[in-house]
């Protein structure tokens, strides 16, 4: 596989995966649905974390410092949309599906975990796309207007369709662009300290 596409499939494959998933999403959670909502899911589950991967593997194509910080704050993403998968998707469903009324207890719980990882998602998100535009400058602005304003509806719509799964699609495009534009550069640029590693 070639250096472009090292870079640009870990990038873009999870959130497009997790959008083809969101495609699934039932809306909202009812009796009727309620195993389905687990399903789906289930199957997220496996894929949210890697979401967090867009951000540090940017940051890290550019700045040592800046990757670490980035992927910290991405991991603090990947942790709580974990937490809250596990809570409001699987224990959600399961209760709904039980009609055993707990959703009042899980739901309020779960979304304090999405409220931390959202917030974690759109700042790893725009300090990737900072320390990117200060390598790329303007030609930065189109992919990384995707990404923040893509983490930033993934956070306010989760995985529900279309908003939700248009978020998803806006953060595989706008990494993919960003990870294309950063292995396009001119030999002549400083090289990140990943590709003299």
């Amino acid at each position: 596989m070639d250096e472009r596409l090292r870079l640009i499939v870990p990038v873009t494959v999870p959130p497009l995966l997790v959008a083809a998933v969101a495609l699934m999403h039932p809306s909202p959670l009812t009796v009727e649905n309620a195993e389905h909502w687990q399903h789906v899911h289930t199957v997220l589950l496996f894929l949210f974390p890697l979401v967090a991967l867009g951000p540090w593997l940017v940051a890290r194509r550019v700045s040592r410092p800046a990757a670490v910080v980035v992927g910290v704050v991405a991991y603090v993403y990947a942790t709580a949309y974990t937490a809250l998968d596990v809570l409001a998707g699987i224990a959600g469903g399961a209760i709904k599906a039980a009609e055993a009324g707990g959703l009042g207890i899980v739901f309020p719980v779960a979304g304090r975990f999405e409220l931390v990882g959202g917030v974690a998602l759109v700042a790893a998100s725009a300090l990737a796309v900072g320390v990117v535009s200060r390598e790329l400058a303007w030609r930065t602005a189109p992919a990384g207007l995707l990404v923040v304003a893509g983490a930033w509806l993934h956070w306010q719509q989760h995985v529900y369709p279309p908003w939700g799964v248009t978020a998803l699609v806006m953060l595989g495009a706008g990494w993919g662009l960003l990870a294309w534009q950063l292995t396009a550069r001119p030999s002549g640029r400083r090289r990140g300290w990943a590709e003299t590693a």
